[in-house]
């Protein structure tokens, strides 16, 4: 098939990588993220463009936060952009002139690791993303399942606390309001206010006051041994586990991959997941065991999965 371009959307920068058929990223372009709509299609575009210089390229995949529909052409809804019914597909098509196609960032994550990453040998795999919030992705007999729409795997907002905390989706309990890089620091903060004594290390790191705690506190507490820190890690696992658990009841995969930044901290955070999950498993001393497997690819799983999935053939086909 050649070469294509993925295209991550972040927060603060759109970054465009031409990939080779071996998940190789060759060239990367990165441009400032607009604050409009219109003006983002518009960097998108030029991300591509700074990209394409140089290389013969059959096609764009374009990984995109929200709800993507099952053509892989228009984003009906994304939290972080106002996006509604948004045709992403053919305005980044009238644009540059290349075949596009748009897939859910957490989607074009899960497809990136499956096949160049953690997920390599193995047929079924959950990918789970553990970030600021927390996303995922379906991969049955080789497939990246979609479901009849196109949503499917919208692991963060399944409620796993009926009348639980708030979730900005405006339901309550989701998975992610308790497994998350915010759940997280939800913890150390709690814990932090309660028992001060126990967060000496945690507290030096940022500014004296629970208040301050951030993440990448609570990450270097945990290895220096601040009890509070290491509970909070504790606490994040516990719920990971369980909702993974109840993925294993749905879809009986080999193997659960777990990404996202959390995922950099390796053994501090997968090996607590791991013994939760086994706890929660129904069976669990009795069935075979998923793997739990830290991603490999990091930051770059989206892009690399993006650029991939513009080879596949239309799903609807």
């Amino acid at each position: 098939m050649g070469l294509t371009i993925g295209v991550d959307i972040g927060g603060t920068k759109i970054a465009a990588g031409v990939v080779d058929e071996e998940g190789n990223i060759l060239s990367t372009f990165k441009v400032p993220t607009p604050t409009t709509p219109e003006a983002i299609v518009d960097a998108i575009a030029s991300a591509v463009e700074g990209a394409r210089a140089g290389h013969e390229i059959v096609g764009v995949g374009i990984g995109a936060a929200g709800y993507v529909n099952r053509q892989r052409s228009t984003v009906y809804f994304a939290p972080n952009i106002d996006w509604r019914n948004e045709p992403l597909k053919d305005e980044v098509q009238e644009r540059t002139g290349l075949p596009v196609v748009v897939e859910n960032d957490a989607n074009a994550a899960a497809w990136g690791e499956y096949r160049f990453g953690a997920g390599k040998g193995h047929r079924n795999v959950i990918c789970i993303t553990l970030g600021t919030g927390l996303g995922g992705g379906i991969i049955i007999g080789n497939k990246l399942r979609r479901g009849h729409f196109g949503v499917a795997a919208e692991f963060g907002h399944i409620r796993m606390v009926p009348d639980g905390l708030l979730c900005g989706c405006g339901s309550q309990g989701c998975w992610e309001q308790y497994a998350s890089g915010r759940a997280l620091v939800r913890y150390a903060k709690q814990r932090a206010n309660a028992t001060p004594e126990r967060a000496e290390i945690l507290l030096r790191l940022g500014d004296g006051t629970p208040t301050g705690i951030e993440g990448k506190h609570i990450s270097v507490a945990a290895r220096q041994g601040c009890p509070v820190a290491v509970d909070s890690y504790r606490e994040l696992a516990r719920w990971v586990g369980a909702g993974l658990a109840d993925l294993a009841s749905l879809f009986d995969p080999s193997a659960f991959i777990v990404g996202g930044g959390l995922s950099d901290e390796g053994e501090l955070v997968l090996d607590p997941i791991r013994k939760s999950y086994k706890r929660w498993l129904v069976g669990g001393n009795w069935r075979p065991v998923a793997d739990v497997l830290a991603a490999r690819l990091g930051n770059k799983a989206g892009l690399v999965g993006a650029a991939d999935l513009a080879r596949e053939p239309d799903p609807i086909m």
